[in-house]
């Protein structure tokens, strides 16, 4: 029989063997204090891939002694689920560790619910998606959501070192010497993903010759070195185009260009020019209405160079942006007006803007007292725009964060009190 995977054989047994996660495990803890009470529920587990959702489902059932089953949401159907109840019926109570519970169709579903309602199957679910976006009310409602995050460098390396001596399920009793500098190499290349980390660390014992000596260099060839979790239909894909966003926002040049290299490593180039277009109008706008322009610029050539020159003018724009001034005084003036509108009872336009180009218009008080501005000295005379239920509504305060913006707000207050 073929021997199964490192990652697999050294996987947990109990809550105390899990590594990492203390927002979830540690002492006082959620979920640990739902083990130590023994009163299990239903939950959901999600994060990146290799942050120990199925390894802590493993756990929480061996340190329970309660008898639990492995299942893939897609590859087990309705029978199969079947047999699972009628094994929860024989021994009272049973957990189902749900790999992919994100893939429930609603057949599945609706048998499961009343069995998850009643509390003779507690489901463990492990799903990479967000179960906010993902997971379908039905089943999320009667879960506990309890979130992985990717695990430390140094929780990695612990997991290593386990692997490395233990006699059992690790190579404790091979004759194999693992440089530190390898773990270390091993335990930084892999993302933060424990799964990786110990497939290259396996790769490299298997591979290499006796007598077993594992350098960095070794596991430099033995891993993939992944820069970060990026998935378009993921929390990572959102998470990092909001981080990008809020640091030009907040002005930070460096981790703005931080998690543009993260977009630029993926290839996203379209989410990369349309949150920056965003930014310049969102997050600059009257502060520095050029930004616009010159954004739209940087997008332009970087469209027409592609990857990797495409990164030259959007590290320029970015760092325009980042150290622009900012005003989001027109975003607040358009949904303030928005808003009225939308609540309705906005009232009619005034008869004298109305449209007066027609036979009868007249007749009807269309545009009798209008009076137009260019007859008037600098342009401007006093009349009413806006309805009546909204005559003296304001919706623009303009901002002084840029010398335009801040010459818009003078002429905008003079002419605002002379109203």
């Amino acid at each position: 029989m073929k021997k199964q995977p490192l990652a697999y054989r050294i996987r947990p047994s109990t809550i105390e063997e899990v590594i990492g996660q203390k927002q979830l495990l540690g002492e006082g803890e959620l979920l640990r204090r739902m083990i130590d009470a023994e009163q299990l529920s239903s939950m959901i587990l999600y994060g990146p891939p290799g942050t120990g959702k199925t390894s802590i489902a493993r756990a929480i059932a061996g340190t329970m002694d309660l008898p639990f089953k492995l299942m893939n949401a897609v590859m087990h159907n309705k029978k199969d689920m079947e047999v699972l109840v009628a094994e929860a019926k024989m021994h009272g109570q049973m957990i189902v560790i749900m790999d992919e519970v994100h893939r429930l169709d609603k057949t599945k579903q609706d048998f499961l619910l009343p069995h998850l309602e009643n509390g003779l199957v507690i489901m463990i679910g492990a799903t990479t998606s967000n179960p906010y976006h993902a997971i379908n009310p039905a089943i999320r409602s009667r879960c506990h959501i309890f979130e992985l995050t990717m695990l430390e460098p140094e929780d990695i390396k612990l997991a290593l070192i386990r692997a490395v001596e233990d006699p059992i399920n690790g190579y404790g009793k091979t004759d194999v010497k693992v440089d530190d500098d390898a773990l270390t190499h091993l335990s930084l290349a892999c993302g933060g993903d424990a799964r990786s980390a110990l497939n290259g660390l396996e790769i490299a014992i298997l591979s290499t010759p006796a007598p077993k000596h594992i350098t960095k260099q070794i596991a430099e060839k033995s891993i993939q070195k992944k820069s970060y979790q990026h998935d378009k239909d993921g929390d990572a894909y959102y998470d990092v185009l909001s981080a990008f966003q809020k640091s030009i926002r907040g002005s930070d040049v460096d981790a703005a260009l931080h998690y543009l290299a993260r977009l630029i490593e993926a290839g996203d180039l379209v989410s990369i020019a349309r949150r920056l277009l965003v930014i310049s109008y969102e997050d600059v706008g009257l502060a520095s209405p050029q930004a616009g322009e010159r954004t739209l610029s940087a997008i332009e050539a970087a469209e027409r160079l592609g990857f990797p020159e495409a990164r030259i003018p959007l590290s320029n724009v970015v760092i325009e942006l980042c150290l622009s001034p900012k005003s989001n005084s027109s975003i607040i003036a358009i949904d303030q007006a928005l808003s009225d509108l939308r609540k309705g009872g906005v009232g009619d336009v005034p008869a004298h803007l109305k449209d007066a180009h027609y036979k009868g218009a007249e007749n009807l008080g269309r545009g009798v007292t209008y009076k137009y501005p260019h007859d008037y000295d600098n342009g401007w005379v006093k009349q009413q725009y806006l309805p009546n239920p909204l005559k003296d509504r304001q919706y623009y305060f303009p901002k002084k964060t840029g010398k335009f913006e801040s010459t818009l707000a003078d002429l905008y207050t003079r002419l605002h009190q002379a109203k």
